[in-house]
């Protein structure tokens, strides 16, 4: 008995090559989103923060007290604002607080005053935040 050869591709797609394509497909579509949540990410990590600050000086006044000169710099209509904490001697957090910044100008010099548990040791910034 002979097998009788079929023309390729005259009665349609074999259901491998049909299998194919649809995978491409989704794959493309898939790589496609993956691409866009990567740049959604990317753009609102760089565009996102609207207020920097840097810890200038801090001095320990008390047992129960540090003082920190932050310059805040930020867009002059953005209120918001900073954490800092101090650690003790020995490691271990003595305070943490959140202050705010709503004057209307691009940069800020203020002296805050950071309330402790026991002397500070350091004052260190954590972060600020736009609102």
């Amino acid at each position: 008995m002979s097998t009788v050869q079929v023309p390729e591709g005259r009665y349609g797609r074999s259901a491998d090559e049909r299998a194919d394509r649809t995978l491409k497909i989704i794959g493309g579509v898939l790589g496609v989103a993956l691409l866009v949540l990567i740049g959604w990410f990317a753009s609102h990590y760089v565009g996102g923060s609207k207020i920097s600050a840097e810890v200038i000086t801090f001095k320990a006044t008390s047992d129960s007290a540090v003082e920190v000169h932050l310059e805040v710099r930020k867009d002059a209509d953005v209120h918001g604002y900073c954490t800092l904490r101090s650690q003790g001697a020995d490691g271990s957090e003595v305070g943490r607080a959140d202050f705010r910044f709503e004057q209307n100008s691009s940069r800020v010099d203020q002296v805050v005053t950071l309330r402790t548990t026991a002397r500070g040791g350091s004052a260190e910034l954590l972060g600020c935040h736009a609102e």
